[in-house]
């Protein structure tokens, strides 16, 4: 049976987007392709069809978590108080519990910078951010560096807090890095 293109493109869509959600959740070298393809009911021959490899999907998926984040922050940094509002997500309980919905920084980009791939995506993520991080403080060379010291602590935070078993300690790591940066925006 033949499927028209409009399938193929909806089905190329719907694999790249829960590719960045397993990406995200699981890791990339944990997300089988096989697993992948099953929970969206196709067969992992099909994965071929789509993509020349897992390396393009993973690139695709970061793109897609990418453009995900960029519209929950372009939400954010139009608030009154943006850099607040920013450092009240990243680190909310929220953020911690569903990493297949947020920022991919502390996942994907993680596992790549670890295995010595890094993705031009990855660059494009952390400076989008640290561009509204900037520009949310204000002109000048030290709102550049502070920008680079925020977003570093933010997804600090996020990767200690999402390892810690203990939960009083994720809690912890949050709240005190939350009250700590907010102190320093204020």
């Amino acid at each position: 049976m033949r499927y028209s293109q409009d399938h193929k493109a909806q089905t190329h869509e719907r694999i790249i987007k829960e590719a960045a959600a397993r990406f995200r959740r699981d890791g990339i070298g944990a997300t089988g392709l096989q697993p992948l393809m099953k929970a969206l009911g196709l067969t992992h021959g099909g994965f071929y069809a789509h993509f020349k490899s897992k390396d393009e999907l993973v690139e695709k998926a970061l793109q897609e978590a990418a453009a995900e984040l960029d519209v929950h922050c372009d939400t954010l940094f139009s608030q009154d108080k943006p850099l607040q509002a920013f450092i009240d997500s990243y680190l909310s309980e929220w953020h911690l519990n569903t990493p297949d919905h947020g920022c991919p920084l502390p996942t994907m980009c993680l596992e790549l910078g670890q295995r010595g791939e890094p993705s031009p995506t990855t660059d494009t993520v952390i400076e989008s951010r640290l561009r509204q991080v900037e520009e949310a403080l204000g002109s000048g060379p030290e709102a550049q560096d502070q920008s680079i010291v925020m977003l570093a602590t933010l997804v600090g935070a996020l990767v200690l807090s999402r390892s810690a078993e203990d939960e009083a300690l994720a809690q912890k790591i949050l709240a005190v890095t939350k009250a700590h940066l907010k102190d320093q925006v204020e």
